[in-house]
């Protein structure tokens, strides 16, 4: 390409979790600051900088809704995250069933009621989750069916299914996420319709039956034998209704792919119609990472856009460990030297790293709201004067601070893919140019 055209194609680099908060071990640096990431550093300085932030400030995005808005879509298109990891995970849910997600877990009585004693218990063999699985597999209340399909170990999907005045998204979450806690009760959405009412109150009869069901298991029943929890409850939550939605190539112009591990971003991939590879984890994060890159390298014959994802200092994050993280962020920033070379070199390609959230490796919570780094190199992209790639240091760039669905519009604007404000070429205004049309016919066939 001539010099002074902008490029073609873009590579988007996810460090999922990437965000943190200052910690007095490490000088009062986050641990991204804190670690040795010359790679990211060279990225910061070769290109604009910025703080992003996937929703409002102060906002704890899971990484599916990051994920959403960073492709360009609107929060009110959302379609729940449990029709997303059915995708990802390959199973099948029909436009008018729910899914939710689903996982079996350990829990105790005490006053009536049931308390979360263990999210994820231990020494579960395979055999034994196949067996619990299909003891719930399939169930009918209220004219609700509920079916139990297993993903892998003590995870799933819960499909509800039935007639669209019986059943509904309009449900609480029963899952509490942390030990100790009780486990939510049912109860229908304020303003839910009747068919949220009627769901709510049918989950409800499905999950005492698995609770009954689940403690008089011969699994369980050796468990208990052997000082082990019991497997003995189900819970669910994030239940959504898949929807027709807009294409990410209809949307914004570009043939898309995700390179990922895991089931929710392939999922939210395939419900977009963008491509997708999946990799497969090993205990090298940086390695990984460094394959990904090279991947996304040759996908660019074929793609104009190729998102490229990593959830390990997400991973490292919860184990509420600081220094786990700065460690994998560490092994990331290898990685990337080791493949971001062909990227760099290539006048053709806007590249930008990222992460979708901030995950804190301490406290409670399980992500919180600050804005996470933003990094964006190519031709034509404003250098600013940031050399360090970490959430203090990025404030001072000239990108500013980008929120929600800005993040795509800033890449369609360095690819010259933006749309000048007020032009109608096509019936449906898109935010890319130029936008395929219908040429002018001189005469009707």
């Amino acid at each position: 390409m001539s010099r002074g055209q902008a490029p073609g194609r873009c590579v988007l680099v996810v460090l999922d979790g990437l965000g943190d908060r200052a910690y007095a071990r490490f000088g009062h640096k986050t641990p991204l600051a804190a670690a040795k990431t010359p790679n990211l550093d060279r990225l910061a300085a070769l290109g604009c900088n910025g703080l992003y932030h996937a929703g409002i400030l102060g906002q704890a995005l899971p990484s599916e809704n990051a994920h959403f808005a960073m492709f360009g879509y609107e929060s009110r298109e959302f379609p729940g995250r449990g029709p997303l990891e059915a995708l990802g995970a390959g199973i099948p849910v029909a436009p008018d069933e729910v899914a939710a997600l689903a996982h079996l877990c350990a829990v105790r009585e005490r006053d009536g009621c049931l308390y979360l004693l263990c999210d994820k218990p231990a020494l579960v063999s395979d055999d034994e989750s196949r067996a619990l699985f299909a003891a719930v597999a399939e169930f009918e209340s209220r004219g609700v069916r509920f079916r139990l399909i297993r993903d892998k170990g003590l995870f799933g999907i819960l499909v509800l299914a039935g007639p669209a005045d019986r059943v509904g998204t309009s449900f609480t979450d029963t899952n509490p996420m942390v030990d100790g806690l009780p486990i939510p009760e049912v109860l229908p959405l304020r303003g839910a319709d009747a068919a949220g009412v009627n769901t709510a109150a049918a989950v409800k009869d499905y999950l005492l039956h698995a609770h009954a069901a689940l403690s008089a298991h011969p699994v369980n029943q050796g468990r208990v034998s052997r000082g082990l929890e019991p497997v003995n409850a189900l819970v669910a939550q994030r239940p959504g209704r898949p929807a027709p939605i807009e294409s990410f190539t209809e949307r914004h112009g570009l043939r898309g792919l995700t390179i990922a591990s895991g089931i929710i971003c392939p999922g939210l991939a395939r419900y977009l119609c963008m491509d997708v590879h999946v990799c497969r984890d090993t205990d090298d994060p940086g390695a990984d990472l460094a394959e990904r890159l090279t991947l996304a390298r040759e996908a660019l014959a074929g793609h104009d856009f190729v998102h490229v994802h990593t959830k390990t200092p997400d991973e490292a994050a919860h184990t509420k460990s600081p220094e786990t993280k700065l460690a994998v962020i560490e092994s990331l920033d290898r990685g990337i030297g080791q493949a971001i070379g062909p990227l760099l070199d290539d006048d053709n390609v806007i590249l930008a790293v990222t992460a979708d959230h901030s995950t804190p490796s301490a406290g409670p919570l399980i992500h919180s709201g600050e804005p996470v780094p933003l990094a964006l190199c190519g031709l034509g992209a404003r250098r600013d004067a940031v050399t360090r790639f970490d959430e203090v240091s990025a404030a001072g760039g000239a990108l500013g601070h980008p929120r929600g669905t800005e993040l795509m519009r800033v890449l369609l604007n360095a690819m010259d893919r933006a749309r000048l404000e007020g032009i109608r070429e096509t019936p449906v205004v898109r935010d890319f140019w130029p936008a395929p049309g219908r040429p002018f016919r001189l005469r009707e066939s």
